[in-house]
């Protein structure tokens, strides 16, 4: 870790800020020395640690470049979700360093709900995902997003599947148009629609609220606390209340963890 900070993500991390170039070369040796994997089942591969360890190489990263430690907080919080829910190759491929994965979880403002393109539908074995997602960290970069949409078969609810970053009918724009630092490509990825195998659910139908506010907020909080980043943006409160209150943690839960990753993302950039 000290040589990669040093030799690698240190130098490059001025050029990083200025030019708002994404930072591949640190993420390459990120993978190469272990870190990306860190979290993965050590049978896997991975070094099989937790949170409180992930948090302290965030921590130590952002001291050194905040969009590198921007792009490890999302990784992170959507290899929480992959390792609990995700296959074995994709689990093997990050442990190995050779997968980076991002969360996709919020609709454009005013869609979350559906009612501006936002829809899921399934033929056979592939499903259809339409949307636009923004505050998307390493967007046009990951190799994958942990993504939210609708659920197929039930009323109320949030679903989430792992969509490659390749596949077709998945656009980023040329600019960055997010919040996040400089240099770590937050960005809205539109899917008009992007394809995916049924297979590639993440949990079971419907349930994904429930792993978003279990699994990928306290994750987010974690090392949110790690850099010392502002309070909770008030979304998250509304995120814990809302599927009670409301019967809709689709919009809850899904925005709160992105505005409050965003809120993260934007307090590193301030340390």
């Amino acid at each position: 870790m000290p040589r990669v900070l040093s030799d690698v993500i240190a130098p490059r991390a001025e050029r990083t800020g200025r030019e708002g170039r994404f930072p591949r070369g640190s993420v390459t040796a990120l993978g190469e020395a272990g870190l990306l994997g860190l979290t993965v089942s050590a049978d896997l591969g991975g070094g099989g640690r937790g949170v409180d360890e992930a948090a302290e190489v965030v921590a130590r990263v952002a001291g050194a470049c905040p969009a590198t430690a921007a792009v490890l907080q999302s990784h992170y919080a959507a290899v929480a979700v992959i390792e609990a829910c995700g296959s074995p190759w994709v689990r093997g491929e990050i442990a190995v360093g050779r997968h980076l994965s991002s969360l996709a979880l919020a609709d454009r403002a005013g869609a979350a709900d559906g009612a501006v393109g936002a829809s899921v539908s399934r033929s056979g074995e592939v499903v259809a995902l339409r949307a636009r997602k923004r505050e998307v960290v390493a967007a046009g970069e990951a190799d994958s997003y942990v993504w939210s949409s609708l659920p197929l078969d039930t009323a109320d609810g949030l679903t989430l599947w792992l969509v490659p970053a390749h596949a077709s009918d998945l656009f980023v724009p040329a600019r960055p148009d997010g919040t996040g630092p400089q240099g770590s490509a937050t960005a809205t990825v539109l899917a008009d629609p992007v394809l995916v195998p049924a297979d590639a659910m993440l949990g079971e139908d419907g349930v994904g609220g429930d792993i978003v506010l279990r699994t990928v907020l306290p994750w987010l909080c974690a090392l949110r606390d790690a850099v010392g980043a502002a309070a909770v943006h008030p979304s998250v409160a509304v995120a814990a209340e809302a599927p009670a209150a409301t019967g809709r943690p689709v919009t809850a839960a899904a925005d709160g963890a992105v505005q409050f990753s965003a809120a993260a993302s934007a307090a590193t950039a301030l340390r």
